[in-house]
């Protein structure tokens, strides 16, 4: 099994654990793979350790320092701060993932999140403007659905909570 399999593992059937341990015997046989490094992070994320999660996107990044993927990593590490308490660092990870990707969706989405935390209304709004252009017709119901099997349940109610103070309708209002 490679760690490809164990994010498929993770991220459809939410068995965090037996995906870990794909990934960590992937990483046995190439401790030098930046996509099983960053892998390795995201399922840490999956089980809300945000020391081995930030220790994974870190040492990704130093083995592709200029992966072509590197607003995945940067993404990666605003999350590992997020879940960690350390939102001042993790705008600067977000922001960072924005500027090499602007339209990246999960980047986004965590820029409204961090604006809402950080009483930002304006610049959340603006933001979650511009996440609508990216998926329009997204809802608080639409984003539980497709987050709530693999997010921290702990994590997922935040982001919930900052999406639907950002301005983010709970379900949607169809024209009568």
């Amino acid at each position: 099994m490679s760690c490809g399999s164990g994010y498929a593992i993770s991220a459809l059937a939410a068995e965090h654990a037996t995906a870990a341990s794909a990934i960590d015997r992937a990483l046995m046989l190439n401790p030098n793979s930046a996509y099983a490094w960053s892998t390795r992070g995201i399922v840490s994320y999956y089980q809300n350790r945000p020391g081995p999660t930030l220790e994974a996107y870190e040492r990704a990044m130093r083995l592709s320092p200029l992966d072509p993927s590197g607003y995945v990593l940067t993404c990666g590490l605003a999350f590992a701060h997020v879940i960690g308490g350390r939102y001042a660092e993790a705008m600067e990870w977000v922001d960072r993932s924005l500027r090499e990707l602007p339209r990246y969706r999960t980047a986004v989405s965590l820029k409204v999140i961090l604006c809402v935390h950080f009483g930002l209304m304006e610049e959340a709004h603006e933001w979650l403007g511009r996440l609508l252009q990216i998926v329009p017709g997204l809802t608080i119901a639409g984003y539980k659905s497709q987050f709530a099997p693999i997010n921290p349940p702990e994590i997922l109610v935040r982001y919930v909570e900052g999406l639907r103070n950002a301005g983010l309708l709970d379900e949607c209002l169809l024209p009568v």
